[in-house]
């Protein structure tokens, strides 16, 4: 270890990692869904059916018109959250389905 270099946090060391793998955005796609119940809250998650990607398209099936309707409105600062969280512009798009 050389003097003077400060080391670096497991932040720095995982952001230098990620940009190694090949199929990142697959990974990010897959942090994605992991983190969907923390970024909607417990509510939305719960009327949440299915999350799925296709493409950079978000596709969620929920349980009703109203969770559709609510979901629907708010899907661009959902969408907003979610690449943030994963530090990538992985969902390009969010469609909800009933």
């Amino acid at each position: 270890m050389a003097f003077g270099r400060k080391p670096k946090s497991m932040n720095e060391l995982l952001k230098e990692f990620m940009k190694r793998i090949p199929r990142q955005a697959e990974l990010k796609r897959g942090m994605v869904l992991h983190i969907w119940p923390e970024v909607v809250g417990e509510n939305i998650n719960a009327a949440t059916k299915k999350v799925r990607f296709e493409g950079s398209k978000l596709i969620v099936t929920v349980t009703s018109e109203a969770w559709r309707y609510e979901l629907h409105a708010n899907r661009f600062s959902v969408a907003k959250k979610l690449n943030e969280r994963v530090e990538s512009n992985v969902v390009k798009e969010i469609i909800v389905r009933t």
